[in-house]
């Protein structure tokens, strides 16, 4: 076939125009509504569905065809108590859908890969004008310090959450590009995130090896993610600490060599020595307490040994406060501790390449989302949530 000289041109410039992130803006091939459903937390415990005005965008503005959210721990706490103070809001932050419209100047993401019409994106942060986030500091300062989709006061655009059809993503937010990973992938990125933290903290201490004895307290998708990780790290020695047997049974496809159910255990001292039996009679080098229980925390220290280590990051609230003896806990066996919570824009990228990598070794990440539903049923599928009747509950747009 002949290709003439224009024809190369053409090509060329396109090929050129793709690398550097400057491909022209194509249309989105379905007709984008003039407004979009929502689902409102209008009251404890109660969502409304509500259908407001699609806005006209910014030059830097996206708008995202929503394909699915993530039903969230701190979602359960809003829904039920709203510690936050934010009712009326739409939530919804562990979202991912495909753009369908972007502002003139939007060209690429926060990572710096181009990103057109069509592209499927997660959020990350929103921006306060710190300095201090950036993406390349590890440990400056998490986000924490910014705002998040889906824990946004109400304004007058109201598409601020991941419970609806449609985001308006704004100027200034972060995003990125993850057109490589399919929706379940992308669901999940956020608690992983979450968990890549932890363990890039937990990583600081000079303690969590390749060889290490780890025990992880706490089965639900934030212990199972946990343990994950640490396999996909390479270490094998893991042991997992729950209540309920279905969710141990699931830390072993997750990558658990062992598990303990406390609740064949009559008292800390019996279920420490369950532990250690469990590590064919060792303490733990390193421990993840991931259940926002007081309890939990005051007991994980007797599974450590001498010089270990322990990360908390079960307590995204103010969950209570926990008991522990400074001398024996910390003191006498020179704990070495971390806190972690939430994440920076460096784990998100270092997020994708884990789930990829859990895929490659077969390590089943989309069996923790157990319930999908459609936005309508979000009451439900919070109810559910909050029964703990599965693992990670999802919205999922038709």
């Amino acid at each position: 076939m002949d290709i003439n000289s224009v024809d190369v041109e053409r090509i060329v410039k396109q090929v050129l125009a793709d690398m550097n992130g400057s491909a022209p803006k194509k249309a989105f091939s379905g007709e984008i509504p003039k407004t979009s459903k929502a689902a409102m937390l209008t009251a404890l415990e109660h969502y409304e569905i509500k259908e407001f005005p699609i806005p006209e965008l910014g030059d830097d503005d996206i708008l995202v065809k929503v394909e699915g959210c993530g039903v969230c721990g701190t979602d359960a706490h809003e829904f039920k108590r709203d510690p936050f103070g934010l009712i009326p809001l739409v939530l919804g932050h562990e979202g991912t859908g495909e753009i369908v419209k972007m502002g003139k100047n939007v060209k690429k993401d926060s990572a710096g890969k181009p990103l057109n019409i069509g592209d499927k994106v997660v959020t990350c942060m929103i921006f306060k004008d710190n300095p201090d986030i950036t993406m390349f500091d590890l440990n400056k300062q998490n986000v924490g310090g910014a705002d998040v989709y889906g824990l946004l006061p109400d304004d007058d655009i109201h598409l601020n959450g991941w419970f609806a059809d449609y985001l308006v993503i704004r100027g200034g937010s972060t995003v990125f590009n993850v057109s490589d990973l399919d929706l379940d992938s992308r669901i999940l990125i956020e608690p992983c995130a979450v968990l890549i933290h932890a363990v890039e903290r937990a990583k600081t201490t000079g303690i969590l090896k390749f060889n290490s004895r780890v025990v992880v307290q706490g089965c639900g998708p934030i212990g199972l993610i946990c343990i994950a990780i640490l396999r996909t790290m390479g270490i094998e020695n893991i042991v997992a600490v729950d209540g309920e047997e279905k969710r141990l049974a699931f830390a072993k496809k997750m990558g658990a060599d062992n598990s303990v159910n406390f609740k064949n255990f009559k008292g800390v001292e019996a279920l420490a020595d369950g532990v250690k039996d469990a590590f064919g009679g060792y303490l733990a080098d390193f421990a993840f307490q991931c259940t926002g229980s007081p309890v939990a925390h005051s007991n994980i220290y007797k599974f450590i040994r001498n010089g270990g280590g322990l990360c908390e990051l079960g307590f995204f609230i103010n969950g209570g406060d926990a008991t522990i003896n400074p001398h024996f806990d910390i003191c006498s066996k020179e704990i070495t501790t971390v806190g972690s919570w939430v994440y920076t824009l460096r784990d998100y990228a270092t997020t994708f390449d884990f789930l990829k990598r859990a895929k490659a070794i077969g390590i089943p990440l989309s069996e923790l989302i157990t319930h999908k539903f459609p936005l309508d049923q979000i009451n439900e599928a919070h109810i559910t949530n909050l029964k703990m009747e599965g693992l990670k509950i999802a919205i999922v747009n038709e």
